[in-house]
């Protein structure tokens, strides 16, 4: 299983998430990294993969397009939610995975060529209209995006774990596409859970910043 580390980008920072309050998000000037300058934070921690959320394009406020390049350069895999609103939006480089979440693109996800789908939840259900995210992974199952993302916003930095077995379960039965998990993933024992229900990959952040991930492990990009 893949680890992924999830970088949130915020007024050209990274910020520390925490439950989704992105009015309270404040720069991650502690943990792995010694700068909250997005290159120099990934330099500092070193991972194999990475997953930014551009907060600032997600909200409308703005952009980090410039940091989002220069920091696609230096790992092997560089997954990207830019708040695409519509397909015109979506950006063409090599270098960068496009993530579409269901928060920003609107409802018909049919109109997407390609990309991973983001089905992003608040207390378990789909944001924005509030759906159940195992039906609308068999919904768009077979849509042509890559991979899909369950990601748990409400749980986003704050060490709750991930959600039970049986969903897990459902999801993973939903799509036999690259299945991503974020949100929540607090320590080893999480990890081998998603690891158990066949998840492809996990997103993670806080609980490597705190020690209870080990950084050797984002940096080998690897769960086993």
């Amino acid at each position: 299983m893949k680890l992924i580390l999830a970088m949130d980008l915020l007024g050209g920072q990274v910020v520390h998430g925490v439950g989704g309050n992105r009015r309270q998000y404040r720069p991650l000037d502690w943990g792995c990294a010694s700068d909250t300058d997005p290159v120099r934070f990934l330099l500092d921690v070193a991972p194999r993969y990475v997953y930014i959320a551009d907060l600032d394009r997600i909200t409308g406020a703005g952009d980090n397009d410039e940091a989002v390049r220069a920091c696609a350069g230096h790992v092997e895999a560089c997954f990207v939610d830019r708040g695409c609103r519509s397909p015109d939006e979506m950006r063409s480089d090599d270098r960068i995975t496009e993530v579409i979440g269901t928060e920003t693109a609107g409802s018909d996800l049919s109109r997407y060529p390609g990309g991973i789908l983001s089905i992003d939840c608040r207390d378990g259900r789909v944001v924005p209209e509030g759906g159940d995210p195992v039906r609308l992974l068999r919904n768009v199952a077979e849509y042509p995006f890559s991979g899909f993302i369950l990601l748990n916003i409400s749980s986003v930095g704050t060490r709750t774990g991930v959600v039970a077995a049986d969903v897990l379960e459902g999801l993973r039965n939903a799509t036999t596409k690259p299945l991503f998990y974020g949100g929540g993933v607090a320590s080893l024992s999480d990890l081998q859970a998603l690891s158990d229900a066949g998840i492809d990959g996990a997103i993670v952040a806080t609980a490597v910043h705190t020690g209870a991930i080990p950084l050797a492990m984002v940096r080998r990009g690897l769960f086993c």
